[in-house]
């Protein structure tokens, strides 16, 4: 099976080669044989029906400083000339990234689109995981300095974040004497429009945080997150590292509880995340963690991704 695959992306140029998801999958497809297009969300077109990207052919290969070549961009019609759009462009989830899944959603019934956009638009990571929320810890989502002084008293010590952040960015521990507990809430009053989000401080974070890799509903792996010394952040965006782990009784739970609503909303790849038990977010916008996951298990988890994804094109083709 020889595809065409259109990867909506941040520019190839900026990307960190040695830990990047996007990357490894487009290496994988490229070894499949099929022919890739980069575009960033921005390059998105609709007109009449029709949706087009400003994108370019591109190659690639495992080399620093020289891993990619790419040819003329041309407009590129997502519907009638590609079978593949992998939706990788990260997070901030704002109104730009809300925008390109809607216009993406024009291609349900021509392109399969991974992850489906519609669903990804309606499992932002914070607020989709409340469905869970036997699995997950006390929870606050307020804009109410009332009601996050009251939380605060009842779970002594909490973390605060943005309810749209990534990567760690802007994620605070209030400790038991509440320092900086006011002024925090009023700047992220200030930054953002959304509520914010407060939990139950996890003192297993320190062992670390768990993401979890699934793929059409199925666990193929986990790497630990292990924060860095002074730190709660475990992303290794924040400057966490990657340690090898196998996952609990409790997270094989909650991954087996989550696997029927992933496979029905047709969220193909899906990173969540575990501390000490407690699920915190299902990522499902751009998840990460495939290099580091092969590094220590010497599976190839860009293949299975994409044996799913070819599975789902035969089905569909099967029942066509």
């Amino acid at each position: 099976m020889s595809l065409t695959v259109a990867v909506q992306m941040d520019p190839l140029e900026t990307i960190s080669i040695k830990g990047d998801s996007t990357f490894a999958l487009m290496l994988e497809a490229q070894a499949r044989g099929h022919r890739l297009f980069e575009y960033p969300a921005e390059a998105l077109t609709y007109e009449d029906g029709g949706l087009r990207a400003r994108a370019r052919p591109v190659t690639v290969q495992r080399v620093e400083g020289d891993h990619f070549q790419a040819g003329e961009a041309v407009s590129l019609d997502l519907a009638a000339e590609v079978d593949v759009v992998l939706m990788r462009q990260d997070p901030p989830f704002d109104m730009g990234y809300i925008t390109a899944a809607h216009l993406l959603e024009r291609l349900d019934g021509n392109t399969l689109v991974v992850n489906d956009p519609a669903n990804v638009r309606s499992a932002p990571e914070k607020l989709w995981v409340l469905d869970f929320a036997r699995f997950m810890p006390p929870t606050l989502i307020t804009r109410s300095m009332d009601e996050l002084t009251a939380f605060h008293a009842r779970h002594g010590e909490i973390v605060l974040k943005p309810l749209h952040g990534n990567a760690g960015a802007a994620v605070f521990r209030i400790g038991r004497d509440g320092a900086n507990l006011r002024a925090l809430a009023e700047l992220f009053s200030e930054t953002w429009k959304e509520p914010f989000i407060a939990q139950a401080f996890l003192p297993a974070v320190s062992e670390g945080d768990k993401r979890i890799i699934l793929v059409d509903g199925e666990p193929i792996g986990a790497i630990n997150r292990v924060p860095g010394k002074g730190e709660i952040r475990s992303n290794l965006a924040a400057g966490g590292t990657a340690h090898q782990t196998a996952l609990s009784e409790r997270e094989r739970e909650i991954c087996a509880a989550l696997a029927p609503e992933l496979r029905r909303r047709g969220l193909l790849f899906v990173g969540i995340d575990v501390i000490g038990g407690m699920l915190t977010e299902i990522n499902v916008t751009s998840p990460t963690g495939l290099v580091a996951l092969d590094a220590f298990e010497r599976i190839n988890s860009a293949a299975l991704i994409w044996d799913a994804i070819e599975a789902k094109l035969e089905r569909g083709a099967d029942r066509g």
